[in-house]
């Protein structure tokens, strides 16, 4: 019996995008086990709860029937917890020469860390969905609907509730 292929898709997910979701979808159909990591670094404060938002990718991928995922948080390397887990595929989503540019220089670092692990790049469907996009828009009370999954709708529309009502 074979191992079963692994792949990991990370980002902060702050908030996760209709575009993440997109290349979610690409990759579960690459994959027997997809993993879906939320980065979280001590030294940045998220817009969006982590806890949360994990739960609000959750309902998303069920809702899609993306049933062979597991969403996590890591606050160590994303090499690190791929050669702990014995993935051997990250996965990254490209808008545009900017961005390939950006992940081979990461791809780089990450073999040196671990060697087997390939950097697989996928095409972004929808190159203007950004996280930060979403976050100023909906700073600006604009409507976010086009851009994010509708749990992390729900999640983006309590916090920032819950934050107007702290500055009250």
């Amino acid at each position: 019996m074979r191992e079963p292929v692994k792949g990991l898709f990370a980002g902060s997910f702050d908030p996760y995008t209709l575009g993440h979701h997109a290349i979610v979808k690409k990759s579960a159909r690459l994959f027997d086990e997809l993993h879906i990591l939320i980065g979280v670094n001590a030294l940045k404060r998220r817009q969006y709860p982590a806890r949360d938002m994990k739960t609000a990718i959750e309902e998303a991928l069920a809702a899609d029937g993306i049933l062979h995922t597991k969403v996590i948080f890591y606050e160590g390397l994303v090499a690190d917890y791929c050669a702990e887990e014995g993935i051997r595929y990250l996965v990254r989503g490209l808008r545009n020469g900017m961005d390939y540019d950006y992940e081979e220089n990461i791809a780089e670092v990450n073999k040196l860390i671990h060697p087997e692990l390939e950097s697989l790049y996928l095409r972004a469907d929808v190159t203007a969905i950004s996280s930060s996009m979403v976050r100023e828009l909906a700073s600006y009370g604009k409507d976010v609907s086009p851009y994010v999954p509708e749990p992390v709708l729900r999640l983006m529309h309590r916090t920032d509730s819950m934050q107007r009502d702290e500055k009250t």
